[in-house]
Order: C-alpha cells, then sequence, then structure tokens
C-alpha cells in the first residue's frame, strides 16, 4: 500500500508541479493596484474544475498503486476537494466517491457527479464527515483522500506557488491565501521558504490563525457564526498544515462577510473575475488593510464556484 505516514516537502512539491504542467496549463496571473501598491493575483480560479484542489489530487492520485487505482478512492468535502478528485479520477479512471454535506452549493454538487464521482450526503449539523468517508473507505478497501490532512495533497497545493514565481518572473516576498485547513497555505511555504505566508479565514472559522497565535491547534468554537465561505469551513486544521506553517512563521487573519463581498465585487467589476466567497478573502484581506502588502506580494485566487443566484446577489451589494 501506498506510505502515507512521511512529511510532505519541498522535493515533493516539484514533482508534483512537473506532473501538472504535463496535463493543464498554468493558471493566470493579474496586476492590480490595490491603495497605493501594485499587488500580482494568482487566479485559480481558471482551473477547470475552477478551484486549486486539482492540484493535491492530481499529485495524490497518481501517486497511488494499481492495486490501490482498482480499488477506488472515497474523499470528504463540500466542493472543490470533491471536484478535484473527482476531476482526477476521471481522468485516471478510478472510481470515486465523496462524502458532501447536504447543504454545499448546488453548483459543487452538479460539479461533482458531472465527473462521474457518486456522491454521499450526510447532515453538517448531526454527523461527522470523516467518520462516514473512513468506514465507507474501510467498507469497499478504497483509498481515503482527505482535503488537506495528507503530504501528496499539501505538497500538489505548493505547485501554485512555484508555478506563480516561474510566470512572475521573481520569487514572491509575501504570499496572502484563503485558508480551510491549510493545505494551499502549507503547501506555498514549503514552495516559497522565503515567503511570508499569512493565512486568512471567515470571522468565527479562523481557526488557524487561533492555532498560529496561540502555538497548538486550536478549534473552531462550537459558536461559529454562518459563512458564505462553505470552502472554508473547516472545524480544525491539522497538525500537518500547522506544523508545516507555524514552523514558517505564518500568521493568520480574518475577515467579514461583508469584506469578503466587496473583494468579490472588486474582482469582478475591476478584473472580469467570478470569484466565490472563500476564494476572494485574501484579495479581501488586502484591501480593507488587515495585511499590508507591497509590490512583491502575491494573493491567491484560489477559487470560482459560485451559485450563479448566490452571486448575482453579491454583485448587487
Amino acid at each position: 500500500m501506498t506510505q502515507t505516514t512521511r512529511k510532505p516537502d519541498v522535493s515533493g512539491v516539484h514533482d508534483a508541479l512537473k506532473k501538472l504542467q504535463s496535463i493543464v496549463a498554468p493558471t493566470p496571473i493579474r496586476r492590480t493596484q490595490i491603495g497605493e501598491s501594485i499587488v500580482w493575483l494568482k487566479c485559480e480560479s481558471a482551473q477547470p474544475m475552477g478551484a486549486f484542489k486539482l492540484r493535491g489530487a492530481w499529485h495524490r492520485l497518481t501517486a497511488l498503486s494499481e492495486a490501490e487505482r482498482r480499488a477506488g478512492v472515497v474523499a470528504f468535502s463540500s466542493g472543490n476537494h470533491a471536484q478535484g478528485i473527482a476531476w482526477a479520477a476521471q481522468k485516471l479512471g478510478i472510481h470515486a466517491t465523496i462524502v458532501m454535506p447536504a447543504d454545499a452549493p448546488a453548483l459543487k454538487i452538479a460539479g461533482t457527479q458531472a465527473f462521474g464521482a457518486d456522491v454521499v450526503f450526510y447532515d453538517r449539523a448531526t454527523q461527522n464527515r470523516e467518520a462516514i468517508a473512513a468506514e465507507l473507505a474501510r467498507a469497499r478497501g478504497a483509498v481515503l483522500v482527505p482535503s488537506f490532512d495528507d503530504p501528496w495533497i499539501i505538497e500538489g497545493q505548493g505547485s501554485c506557488g512555484l508555478e506563480a514565481a516561474a510566470q512572475l518572473g521573481f520569487a514572491p516576498t509575501q504570499v496572502i491565501v484563503p485558508c480551510g485547513g491549510g493545505g494551499l497555505a502549507a503547501g506555498i511555504s514549503l514552495a516559497l521558504p522565503n515567503a511570508a505566508i499569512v493565512t486568512v479565514e471567515p470571522e468565527g472559522w479562523d481557526d488557524m490563525a487561533q492555532s498560529l497565535c496561540g502555538g497548538h491547534v486550536i478549534p473552531v468554537g462550537k459558536d461559529a457564526p454562518p459563512t458564505l465561505c462553505d470552502a472554508l469551513m473547516t472545524p480544525c486544521v491539522s497538525p500537518l498544515t500547522f506544523d508545516v506553517l507555524h514552523g514558517g512563521g505564518a500568521h493568520g487573519v480574518a475577515v467579514s462577510e461583508a469584506e469578503t463581498a466587496a473583494a468579490m465585487r472588486f474582482a469582478y467589476h475591476e478584473l472580469g473575475l467570478t470569484i466565490e466567497p472563500g476564494g476572494a478573502v485574501a484579495l479581501a484581506a488586502a484591501m480593507v488593510g488587515k495585511v499590508a502588502h507591497t509590490e512583491t506580494t502575491l494573493i491567491i485566487l484560489s477559487g470560482g464556484n459560485v451559485d450563479p443566484t448566490l452571486f448575482a446577489k453579491i454583485m448587487s451589494g
């Protein structure tokens, strides 16, 4: 069976980028001005399934043995990891089952099913997605593929940082990153070890920021407020992602729903980009001054899978 106890490392990030270069084009980088500074935006919303998640999915699934591929994979996700796994599995001829919350955005459910994955729904308020997925994997002899607590996933997401540096022609000194479980931020930290990493989460869901500040993993409180950032509703980050980010000196901030919506409107009206709430939080943090930025700052726009009705409502203000 594939070894799953190793730690993610920079050589794995380079391997992931080589794999991805053979199957998908680099996502674009956009230049824009925020306040007095020029900044650079990495548009992961332009991925074939609309988010950065296919990076880790492709790196993970291509690392499976032939026996593991025949057994299939099980994952759990509110939508973007689900679509990333489904996309990669379809291309590799692997059967995929995804455990998704019943209240996941319809667009993300439909996208996951369109790539050929089976979807098993659960109640986010009363059921444990990890337990459901683990039992499905055990019963089927399938490989469980977490959304961030996995070295291959982290390395795959880190390819975003290497790719961006090559496009820019310089290594960013700072990267502002949307954060759910921290896989993307941790991967970029490995890829760009000299860059200051800033994670951004919705207010009340900023467990990575709290964990980095406190020096140990701190879960989201039971009274966490509703948020439009479904992609970032992770109850607790993993020691794997926390250790990479804490060891790299990262810190985190939180943004409000209103700040996130304003960033979505800016991306659309000024740049013609459709970004989902969870994908816009890093831009929001820069726009409202919660993170100081310079002309060597890279901001990740991590996804664009937003329900059309919700997007229209946000655009109307």
